[in-house]
């Protein structure tokens, strides 16, 4: 049951009480209009819409990048372990050295503890473990190693770009200030078309059902925007791109 109330929060609740407040002030007052509301829709529905397509792009995107990354990182690991020159110890130290790579961006990712720049000194001392160890690593093998770690450094990159920048804020702010005010434009006109001989309970219903919509709609593309923090049902998994998983 968990799946069909993760999506409600105080935005519901806000614009339920508007959904409620509205139509009585409309009822109690007379207020009473007829407008298309085809213009109100689009001002509504097409950048929410818009928003929606740009947080899944989004969600698709780092999918790709962690992906990238943790192969990245798995084809290093699997360098140095099958490099017969390489002392086990040597090799116990390097592993180690990814695993904190991993579970450093994973953590970085989730929950922002750690920062982006420790996350870089652990990935610098791969570097740093390729020229300590110069007489076990040849030089061809230390430029496949480079090779690897700059998709590493990509793969990287494009997840911290992911976490700090979001959708549009304005376009956010936009489609929630319509939400918020759409029963105030909406509630006459459903009035009118229902007509003050019919049940108000009709007016209440279906102006609660269409704020509830949009509003849903307008938090499920709140928690996909940020597919790391494990707020939403659609959010990634990030454990499942450990190094050790």
């Amino acid at each position: 049951m968990n799946q069909y109330f993760s999506i409600i929060n105080k935005r519901t609740l806000f614009t339920l009480i508007i959904s409620l407040v509205v139509p009585y002030f409309s009822y109690k007052l007379g207020i009473v209009y007829n407008i298309d509301l085809t213009l109100i829709s689009i001002a509504i529905i097409f950048p929410l819409v818009f928003a929606i397509r740009g947080a899944f792009r989004r969600r698709e995107k780092a999918l790709e990048h962690l992906s990238r990354f943790r192969g990245s990182i798995l084809t290093l690991q699997h360098c140095f372990a099958t490099n017969s020159k390489l002392a086990d110890d040597k090799k116990t130290e390097i592993h180690n050295t990814l695993a904190a790579i991993s579970e450093n961006l994973l953590n970085h990712l989730k929950n922002s503890i750690i920062t982006i720049q420790e996350i870089d000194a652990s990935i610098n001392k791969i570097e740093q473990f390729v020229h300590d160890n110069e007489e076990a690593i040849s030089g061809g093998f230390r430029l496949k190693i480079f090779g690897f770690m700059r998709s590493l450094h990509e793969g990287v990159e494009n997840l911290e770009a992911i976490h700090i920048h979001r959708t549009p804020i304005s376009l956010k702010a936009y489609c929630k200030i319509f939400i918020y005010i759409f029963p105030l434009i909406y509630t006459p006109t459903i009035i009118n078309k229902i007509g003050f001989e019919n049940p108000e309970w009709i007016t209440y219903f279906v102006v609660i059902v269409s704020e509830f919509i949009l509003i849903s709609l307008y938090n499920i593309q709140d928690q996909m925007e940020y597919p790391f923090d494990n707020d939403g049902l659609d959010d990634i998994k990030l454990d499942n791109f450990k190094l050790d998983r």
